[in-house]
């Protein structure tokens, strides 16, 4: 997790483009279960919906989700804060859970220069192939890139 200065630091930077991992609580394969997953994949498509990023590619894996995006009107946090609250929310109902859905905090793996969208794009959609989840790039249900790669 990320410390509250370094937070503060970069947070303000609208237009700026980040690949953020959030991960489940005790990494429970949460999203094995299919329903789960749409649930997550909704509230990432409403994110862009809401004009709070413009997603270039994810990856919602059994346990954690992948997500490459430009900031809009929003920080960082605050975006990131919304998807798992939204989601945890939708989570909680379809499985009757108490407990808390989502680890604290994020890993934010440093804004993405735009020369790389491409390649990180390629390396979120590769992360389900890679875990033996699908045959090819394009095999995973819950995965998704803006560009044809």
């Amino acid at each position: 997790m990320l410390s509250s200065s370094v937070r503060s630091a970069r947070c303000p930077l609208s237009n700026a483009c980040y690949v953020v991992t959030t991960v489940t609580t005790h990494q429970f394969p949460l999203f094995h279960h299919h329903g789960n997953a749409q649930d997550v994949a909704r509230w990432l498509r409403a994110s862009d919906a809401e004009r709070r990023t413009e997603s270039f590619a994810w990856a919602i894996m059994p346990d954690r989700v992948h997500w490459l995006f430009r900031l809009r009107r929003h920080p960082m946090t605050s975006v990131v804060r919304w998807l798992k609250s939204r989601s945890a929310h939708a989570l909680t109902q379809r499985n009757a859970n108490q407990g808390r859905i989502w680890q604290p905090g994020c890993h934010d793996h440093s804004r993405c220069d735009e020369r790389d969208l491409l390649a990180r794009a390629t390396d979120i959609l590769s992360l389900p192939m890679r875990a033996g989840l699908a045959s090819g790039l394009h095999g995973y249900p819950f995965s998704w890139c803006r560009w044809p790669v």
